[in-house]
């Protein structure tokens, strides 16, 4: 199946340019929101991420600010003009947050893992208009390229153009470097199957340490895909969520204006060859680490 794809938003970024998406992990105040989107808009950040409900793996915890953060995200636009973006689960989700002009919907690895789900999205993004929103699909929790692709198709189905990948590892269990193992051959295999789609890799959930994100965030760009997605907060070591991923807007300043963009980027005519030697420095570490 080939994708007839749109640029995301070219009249921000233009056609060469890595795609930057950052911001908070949980829109929390007002405040905080509206603190750190001035901060990355300062640094010329143009796509501004925050969740408005968030899957929490056990109960208790802070499950985001619901509705009343998407009017935050309102006064973003307003205030810095920046493109907005949010994270949706349910049909719910999709109808609040298109109702209220977010530009960017993402769908999270525990919802990718499930068809039922991401066909109730798919069919209420169509309901609401596949044409106003662009829309990335994380890869499932689990390391299935045949489950992400499925996901994937289902929002094409609904008419979406504006569509793409974030990559942002898969769950091991047990203590490794990375809080999701990247295995690189999987979105590498996605990209060789789709060439045309953009796929952005998210080094904050990958790596779950702040101090791992420029490494990762350069790996990605090294290996020819499109863009990064990364948690930056005002005051990341007071977050309700994911405290220990997120950067400060000046670090992340800092990270960018280091990232070298290469020229020429690596072919894949070697790519089990690649995908052999990934597989075995992983483990070499993994073993070292250990």
């Amino acid at each position: 199946m080939s994708l007839e794809i749109q640029p995301l938003f070219t009249d921000l970024l233009g056609d060469k340019e890595p795609i930057i998406i950052a911001g908070p992990c949980s829109a929390e105040s007002q405040q905080q929101v509206i603190d750190t989107a001035r901060q990355l808009a300062a640094n010329r950040i143009k796509i501004f991420r925050a969740g408005i409900w968030k899957p929490r793996t056990k109960p208790g915890g802070f499950e985001g600010i619901g509705c009343d953060g998407l009017e935050w995200l309102k006064r973003v636009k307003e205030e810095t003009g920046m493109k907005t973006a949010t994270e949706v689960a349910t049909r719910t989700h999709v109808e609040q947050a298109m109702k209220s002009g977010v530009d960017l919907l993402w769908i999270g690895a525990r919802t990718s893992a499930n068809p039922f789900a991401m066909q109730e999205i798919a069919d209420a993004i169509k309901e609401f208009g596949p044409e106003k929103v662009a829309v990335l699909i994380k890869n499932p929790v689990n390391p299935d390229l045949e489950l992400w692709i499925g996901a994937i198709q289902r929002i094409y189905n609904a008419g979406v153009r504006r569509i793409g990948a974030i990559h942002r590892g898969f769950s091991a269990y047990g203590k490794h470097l990375y809080r999701n193992l990247p295995q690189w051959h999987i979105p590498i295999e996605l990209r060789r199957r789709y060439p045309e789609m953009p796929i952005i890799v998210d080094p904050s959930h990958i790596g779950g340490k702040r101090e791992l994100v420029g490494p990762l965030s350069q790996q990605a760009l090294d290996m020819g895909f499109n863009g990064l997605i990364i948690e930056s907060h005002c005051d990341p070591d007071c977050a309700l969520s994911d405290k220990s991923q997120q950067v400060t807007p000046e670090v992340l300043n800092f990270i960018l204006n280091t990232l070298v963009i290469r020229e020429s980027s690596v072919t894949t005519e070697n790519l089990n060859l690649l995908r052999q030697q990934i597989d075995q420095l992983d483990t070499e570490m993994i073993e070292v680490l250990n």
